[in-house]
């Protein structure tokens, strides 16, 4: 088998793939966007969770029909929140991450642009919204209770709950802010809903607390819910389209994507404990029950192109004159897993790698590791892609080692083509002989590669899903490490690398192969330019490492067992 051959269809196929990627991403189906009434956004019975016919009915006798009007948004504020919670329901709203930029302000490129004349270049310095009541871009954390039966009172995300203040704050030197809302009807019944928010946590903790002063049973669930229109991506700048959709952990099925598209399909599973959850690129939405109880996961298709996914409680009884508080946690905010484990079983996994989970864990666990000495993520990136060349130090010095044998025989190979024209039958024997002979092996050179392809392609969704890496600055004009560069001198830089990495490589016999091999520095130049500026250091440093680490097998060790056996002979 041809090596040179082999590695060109690799090459090729990989190439192919991640072109067909980018250009799904930027001209394949996007999710329509359909605009949603006001009324429908809040009088729409349907978005609550349909336990079974019955009670369904129930519910839709239940529920009055709310004006939006007599509802009102108050501001909460933490250190890493600014959000808005709708007195209808007591839904959140709005909510701002406000450490985390939509882009990043860089002086020193934007000054550099003014210099060359380019201009700075525009930025949205706007914190990330998660949750967004706009409906073009529709996203809601919903909560409430649902009765057993339409003799008892209700409040879900459509009743309107009352409020002392309009303002929260969280007061320096405190740690934690808690908001109380509370619904209560002329029979006697209060629902307490009380959102707690801790100083530098994404986890909001949800109490209900449901009093009964009246004289008869209350029987009901609690359900908690997103809700939302698809979600597209409105930076455009990941090469690869990343997952956006809901995701259902169970003890069953455990993590398990479940596309807009399925949310049609009424999803209706149990289990103890689980989660719900709503992701994008970088940052996750998840409402998560007590683990301690059997929760009912469902999701729903409505009008408008909105999508519920969410979970209900078992049926509680709250007898007169005692209480009973029901318990929920959101999660919203960044995907860093370390913090995601924290908050619930299996919550990590929507830092998403897809198959390829088993190699990009390790890989993250190592960033990780050397980040928390070096405290800088391109350097890490470089210490990750050492530790990996030395654990594939024998496997690649095996391979420059036949590489360089291949390379001595080279020109006898030619001369034997030239020889043999006429009879390739013939001339593919005498190869294989001098192959023999010359202990040679014709596939030593194609193991590392492969080998290295998964590890490359783990370490790509490690840079493009790793949210500690999304603006993370490197050094000089490297400011943001999720991104490409800004000046396209990495590619450049790579292509070099890949040029003197390849006239250490033994050039193909066939003239054919060996110009397209003559390209591919520039091809591959020209396809690093749309690549996370981390994802190329990577591979400059591998290439860097190989060039060394290749001469040094070429130049000493070969020559030094061709001088033995010259001297021995």
């Amino acid at each position: 088998m041809d090596n040179i051959r082999f590695v060109l269809i690799v090459a090729l196929a990989m190439i192919s793939i991640m072109l067909w990627q980018a250009w799904q991403l930027d001209y394949g189906p996007k999710p329509p966007i359909v605009a949603t009434s006001e009324s429908n956004l809040t009088n729409s019975n349907a978005e609550l969770p349909a336990q079974d016919q019955a009670s369904t009915e129930q519910n839709n006798q239940a529920v009055p029909v709310i004006e939006k009007a007599k509802s009102k948004t108050i501001n909460v504020k933490t250190d890493v929140y600014n959000l808005e919670i709708d007195t209808q329901g007591g839904s959140l709203v709005n909510l701002d991450l406000t450490v985390y930029p939509v882009d990043k302000k860089n002086t020193s490129v934007d000054s550099v642009r003014n210099t060359f004349g380019f201009g700075a270049s525009e930025k949205d310095l706007a914190p990330i919204r998660l949750f967004d009541s706009n409906i073009e871009k529709l996203f809601l954390a919903q909560s409430g209770l649902i009765p057993s039966t339409d003799a008892d009172a209700i409040a879900n995300h459509h009743s309107i709950f009352s409020v002392g203040q309009n303002e929260f704050d969280l007061p320096a030197g405190q740690n934690t802010l808690s908001v109380p809302l509370s619904w209560t009807n002329n029979q006697g019944l209060t629902v307490e809903k009380i959102y707690t928010f801790t100083r530098g946590s994404y986890v909001i903790k949800l109490e209900q607390k449901i009093i009964n002063n009246s004289d008869k049973n209350w029987s009901g669930r609690q359900y908690t819910q997103l809700l939302r229109i698809p979600y597209a991506d409105p930076s455009g700048n990941s090469f690869i389209r990343t997952y956006a959709g809901g995701v259902v952990y169970t003890e069953e099925d455990k993590y398990k994507k479940i596309q807009y598209s399925d949310m049609a399909d009424n999803l209706n599973v149990s289990t103890h404990g689980g989660w719900s959850a709503m992701i994008q690129h970088y940052f996750a939405s998840a409402w998560i029950p007590p683990v301690d109880q059997e929760n009912s996961f469902y999701s729903k298709a409505l009008e408008d192109n909105k999508f519920v996914l969410g979970s209900y409680s078992p049926v509680v009884n709250v007898a007169p004159k005692t209480e009973l508080a029901l318990q929920a946690t959101l999660y919203a905010g960044p995907k860093i897993q370390p913090v995601l484990e924290s908050v619930a079983k299996g919550l990590e996994l929507t830092v998403d790698y897809g198959w390829l989970t088993i190699i990009a864990k390790p890989i993250y666990s190592l960033l990780n590791f050397i980040h928390s000495f070096i405290g800088n993520w391109g350097f890490s990136i470089l210490g990750v892609t050492f530790v990996i060349k030395l654990l594939f130090f024998p496997l690649s010095a095996s391979s420059y080692k036949s590489m360089a044998k291949m390379r001595k025989i080279q020109p006898r190979l030619k001369e034997m083509q030239e020889r043999y024209a006429d009879n390739r039958q013939l001339f593919n024997q005498k190869m294989m002989a001098m192959y023999k002979e010359e202990k040679v092996n014709p596939l030593g050179g194609c193991l590392p590669i492969l080998v290295q392809i998964p590890v490359f392609i783990s370490l790509y969704w490690v840079l493009i899903e790793t949210v500690e890496l999304r603006q993370a600055p490197f050094a000089l004009w490297i400011q943001d490490l999720s991104s490409q560069d800004p000046y396209y001198l990495l590619p450049i830089l790579y292509g070099i690398t890949m040029k003197i990495q390849q006239g250490l490589n033994p050039p193909p016999i066939d003239p054919i192969q060996a110009k397209v091999m003559k390209m591919f520095p520039i091809v591959f130049t020209f396809f690093f330019l749309f690549f996370p500026a981390g994802l190329v250091l990577y591979w400059i440093m591998n290439n860097t490492l190989s060039i060394m680490q290749q001469w040094y097998i070429t130049k000493h060790i070969v020559g030094e067992d061709h001088h033995h056996s010259h001297h021995s002979a």
